[in-house]
Parts: C-alpha cells; structure tokens; sequence
C-alpha cells in the first residue's frame, strides 16, 4: 500500500473509496440473502428504483465522454487530443460501473446468459444490452490504441465509439421512450433528451478530471490545459442551455396538454412529490448555478470544475426523477399503496449504499490507472509546481 499511497491525502482518498466499496459489498450480499424485496423499497407499482437511475446516468456519461473525446483523434481538434486516454478510461469505468448497477438490481443477474442464448430481437431491452456489451469491447480495443500510439487502430476505433455514443443513449431512450403504457416516457423525444444529458455529463465530468489531475498532483497548468477547459466549459454552457429549453417545453408539453398519465408525473416534478429534487436538485444545482458560473467574463478553471461537479449532480437528480416519475402513475384502477392518487418510492440504505459503490468502483480504478499508467501523450507536458487552484 505505501507504494501505491505516498501523501496524505491519497491514503485518505483510497480508504474512503475502499470503504465505500466494503459498504456496497455487504448491501448487495444483504439484498441477495434476504431478498429484493425486503432489502430493495422498489414495488410491484414502481419496480425500476434508484439503481434504474444509476445505471442511466453512468452509461449516457460514458456516451458523453466518447463524443468529447472522438474531437481529438477522430475529428482532428488539436487541443483534445489531450483528454482522449482520459476520456475513453474514464467511458469504460462508467461503463462497467453503469453494468454494476444494474446487475445488482435483478435479483437474478446471472440469468442474463439466456439473452445471449435466446436473443428477443423484438426487444428494446434487449438491443439495449447487447449495443452497450459490444460498446465496451470497442472501448477497450480503442483504449489499447490510444496507450500504444496505434494512430491507424485508434482511428478505426474511435470512429465505431462515436458511431457507438450516438446509438448507445439513443437505444437506451428507446427503452423509456416506446413505453406506450407510461405516458411520461413514451414518445419520440427521450431518446433525443438523453443524448442532450450526454453531452453535459461527459463534458463535466472529464472537465473535473482535467481539474483534479493537475490540482491533486501538484501539476501547474499550462495554456494548453488552459484552452481545453475553456473549451470544455463553453460546450458545457451551451449544452446547459439546450437543455434548458428542453426541459422547459417537456413541462409545458406535460401541462398544456392534461393527457392521464403524463400531466401527473409533470405535477409531481412542479408541486408535488419529486419537486423538491426537480427546482432544487435539477433546476438550481444543475442548470441555473452552472450557467451562471460559466457565463462569467473571468471565469477560471476552478469555476468550471464548479460548474461540472453542479450540473453532474443535477444531471443524476434528473435521471432519478425521469426513472421515478415516469412509474408513480398507477396504470390500474384500484392500485393499492397510493397516495394522492399516485406511487411513492424513495430509495432504501441498500440501494444507496450500492449506488455510492459503483460509483466509488469507477473512481478507484481510475485512480490505479492513473497513478500506474501515463495518460498524458506528452511525458514532459507537466512541471512540478504548486497546484493552480484558481
């Protein structure tokens, strides 16, 4: 260990991700001795819980982070050929954290053999899972590229990745989007929604990283890393405000309109159930805090790791609130368990304590790579220096 921890601060951060880790292990091996159902608060009304949202908001961040990415050794864009090791790491880690997830929330998870075995083609969920299995294979061949400088290799594969990053989130929208008996979800605009919250979340999340990796280092930046932030940060902004109108006319869609099933879920997120977490969680935290950060004449590289680690929260409240909304409308007369006419679900410590720990899996890899291997295409890029904490 004191090999691989020589500060400080680096054992304290190993031990609360190894901690987090211990957690989540003794949650999930709980949820398998007792049961989904007593272990789980996820309901025969609203089966799909916060590892549904967990699963969700990792593999679109991995879709996110090939987009950002495929600017630097695909589509040419100098200044990100500087993030795309990163990048694509950090897409496999969400990845692999986002199969976790949803891996722990089948009380099965082994079964799934069988999809390989006797394919639905018919099925959305299906398609879903087998593009995301072939999704990660791609990855890690283009991942292998990038480390060995295999330019010919790297190209082929990241143009599949972003080929890949498009269908990946569009499939998985599908899922939520030709749901005919959930109103809230079903149509034509969630696949296009999902790929929006891609690109923030990839963008904020290699933009952290990009601040973290020289601050926590004690690495100065140089105008290079300087233009990649801003860079990154104006793509963000204007994500953010795409987004924005996006879920602004998804509002007024669900209200205008009073269609059973879709006006409800909307009032829940306005004034009901979910609002707190959509004006403060989706709407504060995650669009109106980070804009405002961004939107500053002499914003610094601090203020955009700011405004990313903001809109990355915002960004996970509004895929617990897509995943919940979308199910507290009963789709039955005479549903047991309601209140005011609708579902209630908040999540159980297991669920929690699971969701801490894939996150905290993808964080923890990360940090092995990158203390073990050169993510940097330039090994003299960096000088010692005081970290720029501006």
């Amino acid at each position: 260990m004191s090999a691989i921890v020589n500060k400080p601060g680096q054992m304290l951060w190993f031990f609360l991700l190894g901690g987090c880790l211990i957690a989540a292990a003794a949650a999930a091996g709980y949820s398998f001795m007792v049961g989904h159902e007593q272990a789980f608060n996820v309901t025969r009304g609203v089966p799909w819980g916060i590892l549904i949202a967990t699963y969700v908001f990792l593999a679109i961040s991995c879709s996110g982070l090939c987009l950002i990415s495929s600017l630097g050794h695909v589509f040419g864009f100098e200044e990100f050929t500087l993030i795309c090791r990163r990048a694509i790491l950090l897409a496999i880690l969400c990845l692999m954290g986002a199969f976790g997830a949803i891996g722990l929330d089948l009380e099965r998870p082994f079964n799934m053999i069988y999809t390989l075995l006797s394919p639905n083609f018919s099925s959305a969920i299906w398609w879903m899972g087998t593009v995301y299995g072939v999704y990660l294979g791609v990855l890690v061949i283009e991942f292998y590229a990038l480390m060995t400088d295999n330019h010919k290799l790297s190209m082929i594969t990241g143009s599949l990745g972003f080929l890949f990053a498009i269908a990946a989130p569009s499939v998985l929208g599908s899922v939520f989007g030709l749901t005919l008996a959930r109103p809230f979800w079903h149509g034509a605009f969630l696949p296009v929604y999902i790929l929006i919250t891609a690109l923030v979340s990839g963008t904020a999340l290699i933009s952290m990283v990009m601040y973290f990796q020289h601050a926590l280092r004690g690495l100065e930046m140089d105008e290079k890393d300087r233009r990649v932030i801003r860079l990154l940060g104006r793509i963000l902004r204007l994500m953010l405000f795409v987004l924005i109108f996006s879920v602004f006319w998804n509002i007024i869609v669900g209200l205008y309109g009073a269609q059973p099933g879709h006006y409800e879920p909307v009032k829940a997120l306005v004034s009901g159930s979910l609002s707190a977490n959509f004006w403060l969680g989706e709407i504060v935290i995650g669009l109106v805090v980070p804009l405002f950060l961004l939107m500053r004449k002499n914003r610094t590289p601090f203020s955009t790791m700011m405004a990313s680690l903001m809109a990355l929260i915002g960004m996970f409240f509004m895929r617990y609130d897509m995943t919940v909304a979308g199910q507290i409308y009963p789709m039955r007369q005479g549903a047991k368990g309601l209140t005011d006419g609708l579902f209630t679900y908040s999540p159980s410590v297991s669920e929690i304590l699971i969701v801490i720990g894939c996150i905290a899996f993808s964080a923890l890899v990360y940090t092995l790579v990158e203390k073990f291997l050169s993510l940097d295409l330039e090994s003299e890029h960096h000088s010692q220096a005081t970290p720029d904490n501006s």
